[in-house]
């Protein structure tokens, strides 16, 4: 199975480009995020005629989460247990969920399409909500692979943190000043690790970035950010069998400005032997 994750930055801006892609990469399923649109402004039509099947989490033109299948999906799953919610001005449990994430098994693989919150300044509280939510995700995988010992979890999306130092090209990124790469950031985004999660993508692809600004030449320069990850439990991290960063979408007319990162898992019923997907 062919799994991918793409911030698609407007999905009824891009879906032609998307569908597209989807065919020419052979693409079994693909989590989207920053759709901005809500279910009935989503174009579902290319989808189903390339012979995808849609479920999507969408609220009105920010935010919003999808998962495309050409494999049937079941379980659909809207926000993770304990998901916090977030407004401006709002305090309290009882914040409003944004459309940030969505889940779906597939075949035996349980995969979510997830839309970090971007922190938006290190004294704002949407820092905070960041914090909060990469906590609860974490808390919520534990609490999944407790109950689902061995079992096939990934966590696909745009995480708005960059967690090395190597991940962050952009020179306007300061240390202690700025977001995606502040001690507090990067240690919410190891309890994820800690909870059983590693970055399936990085041991085949050490190298390379997942987002490049549209402003200031950051493409053409290669100062860009790895933000976006695949995390997968010990037992999809065991049938990884190739990965790779898209880096070619980001060019072209009208692209966005993240690019898909690709994971081939092998099945359990596949022969140990069989050649690697490129």
């Amino acid at each position: 199975m062919r799994i991918a994750t793409w911030n698609v930055n407007s999905i009824r801006t891009r879906h032609g480009r998307v569908v597209d892609w989807l065919v020419d990469a052979d693409v079994d399923v693909l989590a989207m995020q920053e759709i901005k649109c809500t279910p009935a402004q989503f174009p579902l039509e290319p989808f189903e005629a390339a012979g995808y099947e849609v479920v999507l989490h969408g609220l009105n033109q920010w935010n919003g989460v999808a998962i495309a299948s050409r494999l049937p999906m079941t379980d659909i799953e809207i926000g993770f247990q304990g998901q916090p919610g977030f407004a401006k001005g709002h305090e309290g449990p009882d914040a409003p969920l944004e459309a940030r994430a969505i889940g779906a098994t597939i075949d035996d693989v349980r995969l979510w399409s997830l839309y970090v919150p971007n922190g938006r300044g290190l004294d704002d509280p949407h820092m905070d909500y960041k914090l909060r939510f990469l906590r609860a995700l974490a808390d919520d995988s534990a609490r999944w692979l407790g109950e689902n010992p061995g079992g096939a979890l990934a966590l696909m999306g745009d995480f708005n943190v960059a967690p090395t130092d190597a991940d962050m090209g952009d020179p306007s990124f300061i240390p202690g000043l700025s977001t995606h790469i502040s001690p507090a950031e990067r240690e919410a985004f190891a309890t994820l690790e800690r909870a059983g999660l590693s970055d399936v993508v990085r041991p085949l692809v050490p190298e390379g970035y997942t987002f490049w600004d549209y402003k200031q030449l950051r493409f053409p320069r290669d100062e860009g950010m790895r933000i976006d990850f695949i995390l997968g439990s010990a037992g999809l991290a065991d049938r990884v069998v190739d990965a790779r960063i898209e880096r070619d979408q980001r060019k072209g007319d009208a692209p966005s400005d993240h690019v898909p990162v690709v994971v081939d898992l092998q099945g359990d019923d596949d022969d140990d032997d069989r050649p690697m997907i490129f």
